[in-house]
């Protein structure tokens, strides 16, 4: 039996490498296709009553800038974001148990009332959380701690899909099914990479990439539980071998 043939797009700095090391490991050939590259714009985020962290990226950026949260709340959306923060030696005060920006509101809604708020993003960060907050009486700053930009060459995974050579492929944010959907877009393939997809095994980290794809009719089959892009890769992998 040939080993599933699984997409992977995470950002160009390390972890896409981490994660085909991952695919290969669980018997999977990994296409790593980078549809994002991280640039940082060297701000930090202002003194405030409470900061929050979206990505394990945002804390690396902070971190290399010498920022540390002090006296803050420090808040962050994930696992993944909290341990990186618990190691640059920072302490983690909340993680809201649904790991987006609504999860995040619901968390600090009965509790920013006249405070302070730093949110420290992407420069492709949605208002779901700062509209959430301010609704709540927050003061609310926004912070873009990196840019994401597509690198030109990303687009090996949409030929894949569109010839119906793909078994899997595994989404961890909105703006990867974006960079998708703009690589398939750019060669003209856009519906067959669709179709291709909707051929194979989609999954999603979170809520948030997988109702991206579903917009653009893209069939979302996995959806883990918890927002960890080991237990993305291994369900899409053992539903592909299936």
């Amino acid at each position: 039996m040939s080993r599933p043939r699984v997409a992977v797009f995470r950002p160009d700095d390390g972890r896409i490498d981490d994660a085909a090391d991952l695919l290969d490991s669980l018997g999977a050939e990994p296409v790593p296709d980078p549809m994002l590259t991280i640039e940082p714009t060297d701000e930090t985020p202002p003194d405030a009553d409470f900061v929050v962290l979206t990505s394990s990226t945002g804390v690396d950026v902070l971190a290399d800038a010498g920022w540390a949260p002090g006296d803050a709340v420090l808040c962050c959306i994930g696992a993944s974001t909290a341990e990186a923060a618990e190691s640059a030696g920072w302490t983690v005060d909340r993680v809201p148990e649904q790991y987006d920006s609504a999860g995040m509101v619901a968390s600090l809604r009965d509790d920013v009332d006249g405070k302070t708020v730093a949110l420290a993003r992407s420069d492709r960060a949605s208002a779901t959380m700062p509209e959430g907050l301010r609704d709540a009486g927050a003061d609310v700053s926004e912070t873009t701690l990196y840019r994401l930009e597509r690198p030109d060459d990303a687009d090996e995974s949409a030929e894949l899909a569109a010839r119906g050579e793909l078994d899997g492929a595994a989404f961890t944010s909105a703006s990867t099914v974006e960079g998708f959907l703009a690589a398939a877009e750019g060669r003209g393939i856009r519906e067959d990479a669709v179709a291709g997809l909707n051929e194979a095994v989609v999954g999603a980290i979170a809520e948030s990439p997988a109702e991206t794809a579903r917009e653009a009719g893209i069939t979302v089959d996995v959806v883990p539980e918890e927002a960890d892009f080991e237990t993305l890769a291994r369900a899409v992998v053992e539903r592909a071998e299936r």
